[in-house]
């Protein structure tokens, strides 16, 4: 097999420093990146993985090039950090060939105009080639890659040991999780998945999913197994009229459907509902959707039952998006948690007296889930909380807290593959 080419690495080079520099989301870049749209297949499947697996690890490779320089790069070549962050995740996390991973960091300073700084970066990487188990054998990879507003938090969150768990479930990739509209055992067989307790379908591997088996029937649809439960708490919505606000990409709008309720999605981003619709239309599913600010618009009358995926930090989804531990901060949690809390009462609005409303996010942080619920029961005397139990999940008595609500973790289901971080309340209105 041919080794990635110098332009590959160049295109992750510049994935790279689109999240760490300009503070872009990975997978927008990918979606807008022409010279990683013009690589052939399996050289783009390499460029992603390089730039993600360096993210994952950013912070032990950091440590690593620390111990390296004697003195810091000056600002006009501070691109040659992330040129040895390239070189040193193929080196320690990728296991491609030494002399591969050497030569082609070298070569890539010149691409960038940074030739007069080959021989430092030479130095090192034939330096971490001979003495790569010296600097890497007693990292504490879990501590290392995770930013220290998120490790206090979790740490205070959940107690020392769970809070290491959860980091330690980020450093590994997470397999692929589909929902299915048929039988599960027919797909289990043809996909050659495993179905878990919640009913959804795990596959080894990702890879590219239009090529898979039932994907062009709309036999399935991508979701993670965590991201499953919310709709199902809201019981039997049989010919119920649903609201499903913030909607896109359409996961849970689906699960409504299939289970027979008369959804309206409601998006605010005309992209991203243009993408919900186009996934509606692959799985033979129909509903009403609406182009609109959920804290602005009003349905005509109040519905069944209301569905709140809320935008969130992400924090629960950082196996996937490794990234998001360097686009966020804690000050985005606080507003975000403001942003949720105007978009419940709008929800609970929209629902009839004696309604479920079910609020969720797929954050970590208890700002976005149990602190907010907490908020607004004090805040609406006629509100109740009505008590999740592991029956409405798949039997999985570990994700129900003593409080009643749903607390999917990154390390849940470990013997599976683990899961993303889920947060969900269900509320009924007086």
């Amino acid at each position: 097999m041919a080794t990635p080419s110098l332009t590959t690495r160049s295109v992750a080079l510049d994935l790279i420093s689109s999240v760490l520099k300009k503070h872009r989301p990975l997978d927008e870049t990918l979606e807008g990146h022409a010279g990683f749209t013009a690589l052939e297949p399996r050289e783009r499947a390499f460029a992603r993985n390089l730039s993600a697996t360096t993210l994952r690890r950013l912070g032990q490779i950091d440590e690593i090039i620390g111990r390296c320089m004697e003195r810091p790069l000056p600002r006009r070549a501070v691109a040659v950090r992330d040129v040895l962050r390239l070189g040193i995740c193929q080196l320690f996390f990728l296991n491609i060939p030494a002399h591969a991973a050497v030569d082609t960091t070298v070569s890539l300073l010149d691409i960038i105009d940074l030739s007069p700084y080959k021989k430092l970066v030479n130095a090192i990487m034939r330096r971490l080639t001979r003495e790569g188990e010296k600097f890497t054998e007693n990292q504490d990879a879990a501590r290392l890659n995770t930013p220290d507003w998120l490790w206090d938090s979790w740490q205070q969150t959940y107690g020392k040991a769970t809070g290491r768990k959860i980091a330690e479930a980020h450093l590994n990739e997470p397999p692929l999780d589909i929902t299915l509209k048929g039988d599960p055992d027919i797909w289990a067989k043809s996909l050659q998945g495993e179905i878990l307790p919640t009913g959804s379908l795990r596959l080894a591997t990702g890879g590219n999913v239009t090529t898979l088996a039932g994907f062009d029937e709309g036999a399935w649809w991508v979701q993670d197994t965590a991201a499953t439960l919310p709709a199902l708490l809201l019981g039997d919505i049989k010919g119920k009229h649903v609201i499903d606000l913030c909607a896109a990409p359409g996961g849970k709008t689906a699960q409504l459907l299939v289970r027979g309720a008369k959804v309206t999605a409601v998006e605010r981003s005309a992209k991203r509902l243009e993408r919900l619709e186009q996934n509606m239309t692959r799985l033979g599913l129909s509903c009403e959707t609406i182009c609109a600010d959920a804290n602005l618009w009003k349905p005509e009358e109040q519905a069944d039952a209301v569905l709140l995926d809320a935008p969130c930090s992400a924090t629960g989804t950082i196996r996937r998006h490794p990234d998001i531990p360097y686009l966020k901060k804690q000050t985005d949690v606080d507003s975000l948690s403001s942003a949720q809390h105007r978009l419940l009462e709008v929800a609970l609005e929209m629902v009839k007296p004696g309604g479920r409303v079910v609020f969720c996010t797929c954050s970590l942080q208890p700002e976005e889930g149990p602190d907010l619920i907490e908020k607004i029961l004090a805040e609406q005397s006629s509100l109740q909380l009505d008590p999740i139990t592991a029956d409405d999940v798949g039997g999985l008595s570990e994700l129900i807290t003593g409080a009643g609500v749903l607390r999917t973790l990154p390390n849940h289901l470990s013997e599976h593959g683990g899961m993303d971080g889920f947060f969900a309340a269900r509320l009924v209105r007086g």
